[in-house]
Order: C-alpha cells, then structure tokens, then sequence
C-alpha cells in the first residue's frame, strides 16, 4: 500500500494533442490587442463582407469558385490572429464556412473539369479550424454541421485521385477534427457516431506523410481519455500501422504515432497488452535515441506504462537495452525530457534485477541531483525512482559512498508527498545496514578517500542501531572513531553511558 501511494504521486497524466494547423501559425498568433471602435467595425465589416461572398457563391462558376477560394483565404488568414476569432464567429462566418465545405451540385454524368475543385472546401476546413481554437466555437462548428461533411472530405482520396489539391483538403479535414474534438468529449463520441475514424486510420497508411500525420494527430485526440474511442481505432486495425510508423526516420512521424499508441494505451490494460503483443515494445525503446526530444519524451512515458503492466514486462524493457538512454536523458536540460526519464526509470525499479542494473549503469548520481529540483513533478519522480532503488542491498553502499543520505536527509521537498516519499526510502537503507552491508560500510571507513569515509561516518550515525553505533564508534579500539568527531553530539551520547 505505501508503494502505491509512493508511485501515484508520479504518475503522469497524458494530454490531448491540439495540432498546429501549419508550423508558423503560432508564431502570427501573437499578442495582438484586441480591436475596439474602429478597427473593430472594420474588422466586422470585412469579415461580413467575405461572409456575403460566401453565401453567394455556391457554384461551380468559375467567378463563383474563385471568390469563394479568396474568401476563405481571407477568413483564415483573419483567425490565425486568435484576439479576433470572436469577431469573426460573430460576424456569421461559421455558417458560410460550413455551408462550403461541401461542393456543390453538378449535374448528373458531368465529367468536365471542375474549376478550383478541392480549393474552396480547403479553405474553409483550414479556416474552421483555426477559429475551433475556442471551446466555445468547437460547439458551434459542431452545430452547424461540420463534422459530416468533413468526415466526407476525409473519403475524398477513395476517388483515386492524389492530385496535391485532394491530398491538402484531406490534409485539412483531418486537422480541422482534431482541433474541434481538443478536450471535448462529446465532440470526440461525435466524431466516432459520424464514423470518422475508419477513414482516419485508413489514411494512416496514404502516401504523402503529412497526411498520415494529420490522421494519427486526429486519431491521437480522439483516444484521449475515451475508451470507445480506443476500442474502434484498434478493431480498425490500426496497431501494425502505427508500429510501423514508429520506425520511421521522419520524426515527425514517429512522434506523432508514439503519441497515438501512449493515448491508446493510457488507463486502459487490455490494449497494452495488445500494444505489446502486436510488437510495439522494441521500437518505443529505439525511440529513446529520437532525434525529436517530444518523441524520447512520449517514448519515456510509454515505457513507464508499459512496466507497470507486470514484472516480465520490466525486465524485458532493460534487456532490450532501455535503462542507459533513459539514464542519458536524466543530463538533459529539457525539464519534462528529465521528469518522463525519472518516471520510466522509477517504475522499472520495482524489479530487483533492474534496481542493481540501473545503479550499476549510473542512474544513482543523475537521480540523486534531480532532487535538487524546482519542479515538484520532477522531484517526486527522482524520489520515488531512487525508493526504487534503495529496496536492494547491492545499492546501499553505492547510495551511502556517493553521499545519498545526506541529501535525503537534508534536501527541500517541495510536496508532501515527496516528503513521505524521502522518508521511506531513508528507514529502507535504515532496515539494511547489517549484514554483509555493515561490513562492506565498516571496510569503506577503513580503507576509503576521506570523504568516502565521512559520507559513510555520517550515514552510520544517523541509519544503524543504537548496539551498532556503540560498536562502530566506540567499542572498536577507537580507531574509526577519530576522524569523525564533526558528530559530537552522537559520540557524546554514547560516551556518558
């Protein structure tokens, strides 16, 4: 019971992926002031006036199809400034938006070349889901009808065509879902009861690798803490896909399907068992070495999962040779990178083969400093990696040698937990200093560097028994006594009895 507590402090919570629409919208999307008086009538008054052209120019004209492309363009060259996405959902561009995501009417058999065809429905996925970027607005795109007709726009490679224009309106539906379902539940059902994802996953495997990021960006939201969601996407056969993905050397792939697999995965057991039955495990560990730290990162949460599934599961993870990068990535200076590594680390511990493992490779230093931490996440998981480790004899010395105690006893925690964390693995070293592990401490003191030997000094005199500090410090001829008399207080107590 005290492990669970322990570890359930430092677990981690995974987070929905609201995708970036394009790599530089967040850079326009400063913080612009937002409009009043004048320049926010005239703000209204454009985006009224596009909203104007769009109701109007719902053919397939070619003057109709045209200013029907530049109104959309302008609409979401407008919403990529988020201050003035109210303006413009007030101004009616939902509706119009909506309304175009569709093409229009053609007569029956008529094959002639279609002007602009793809163009305006692209625009206006691109524009709806840069204003999806409010909660509020997500409803009212749902509302209007938005989701069947983008599930639609999903089907569009089924036409044999992979012209650029299909694969960037494909490309665009798929974004404009996963920002309409980003941290909305019901959004996410509705995406599924519109049958969004078997159109998804099928584009997992589509030749342009944009669009296979967008769709596992969708399908990535769409597991988020929705298990019937999760359910669908695996019996779609989405596993073999996204594990090939994870191989990929287009990190931008692989982040993205590393992403889709720890959603599917998170808090739901039987498809971590078929995660690592459909041989997902070796690949996650090869990700550790990613040239993307958000995949090292991702990889270093879904290995933490994956161990707690049980404990042949820990040791297969170390033997495929998952411990030292997880240790490297410990000296990293991206914070979370270090917390994801601390927490992978922490619950592989829970074995006491990787315990020794872990220690012998170096993980004892890097996890002692990370107490040093600012961050409470990354302390606790520091803490609880290295309660982990303490639970072995072979570590004692090794946690003692390299002045461990001292900083457990004197380090700052910043939470509670953390605290009641630090304690328990001080009284672990505490109920292990007998034994063979005495004698090695008792040989360290004898024959070790002087600060090796005060390290060891300081921690007999705070951890072991009242009748083996009387041995250690005063029965036994004096001669380890000497050179530690910077504890007085303790020798004085055992002198006046």
């Amino acid at each position: 019971m005290e492990l669970q507590r322990c570890e359930e402090q430092g677990l981690q919570e995974r987070k929905g992926q609201k995708r970036k629409l394009e790599e530089e919208i967040q850079e326009d999307r400063d913080a612009t002031p937002l409009p009043t008086g004048d320049a926010r009538r005239a703000l209204l008054a454009e985006v009224t006036a596009q909203v104007k052209v769009l109701d109007s120019a719902f053919s397939w004209h070619e003057s109709d199809r045209a200013a029907a492309k530049r109104a959309t363009h302008v609409l979401a060259e407008l919403a990529k400034n988020e201050e003035v996405v109210n303006v413009i959902v007030e101004g009616g561009a939902i509706p119009a938006l909506v309304k175009h995501l569709q093409a229009p009417l053609s007569d029956e058999g008529d094959l002639s070349l279609k002007p602009f065809e793809h163009e305006v429905e692209k625009g206006s996925a691109f524009a709806l889901g840069l204003l999806a970027v409010k909660p509020e607005h997500q409803q009212l795109i749902v509302d209007s009808g938005a989701l069947s007709h983008l599930v639609n726009l999903l089907r569009r490679y089924k036409d044999n065509s992979t012209s650029r224009a299909v694969i960037s309106v494909i490309r665009r539906a798929a974004d404009a879902i996963t920002n309409l379902a980003h941290e909305n539940s019901s959004i996410k059902t509705r995406v599924r009861m519109e049958g969004g994802i078997p159109p998804l996953v099928e584009l997992l495997e589509f030749t342009d690798t944009k669009v296979q990021r967008a769709a596992a960006g969708a399908l990535r939201t769409l597991a988020f803490k929705n298990d019937e969601n999760k359910n669908q996407i695996v019996e779609c056969n989405a596993l073999p896909t996204l594990i090939s993905m994870l191989r990929s050397d287009d990190a931008a792939i692989h982040y993205e399907a590393v992403g889709v697999i720890g959603n599917l995965v998170h808090s739901s057991p039987n498809i971590k068992k078929e995660v690592l039955d459909a041989g997902a495990l070796q690949p996650v560990i090869g990700l550790l070495t990613s040239c993307c730290s958000e995949s090292q990162r991702e990889a270093a949460l879904l290995l933490g999962q994956f161990a707690a599934t049980d404990s042949d599961c820990k040791v297969h993870i170390v033997q495929r040779g998952a411990v030292r990068p997880l240790i490297e990535m410990l000296h990293s200076p991206d914070i979370q990178l270090k917390e994801m590594s601390a927490f992978a680390l922490g619950r592989l511990a829970q074995d006491t083969h990787n315990q020794a493992g872990i220690a012998h490779m170096g993980g004892l230093v890097p996890l002692l400093k990370l107490l040093d931490s600012k961050n409470g996440s990354l302390q606790h998981n520091a803490a609880f990696a290295l309660y982990g480790l303490a639970d072995n004899e072979d570590n004692v010395s090794d946690f003692i040698r390299v002045g461990g105690v001292q900083r457990l006893q004197d380090g700052e925690f910043i939470v509670q937990a953390t605290k009641d964390c630090v304690a328990k693995t001080l009284k672990r070293l505490e109920e292990k200093i007998h034994g063979r592990v005495l004698n090695h401490l008792l040989y360290l003191m004898r024959v070790a560097e002087k600060p090796v030997q005060r390290r060891v000094a300081f921690a007999l005199a705070h951890l072991c028994s009242p009748d083996d500090q009387r041995t250690i410090f005063i029965d036994n001829n004096g001669h380890i006594l000497l050179p530690f008399f910077r504890y007085p207080k303790i020798i004085h107590s055992y002198c006046i009895n």
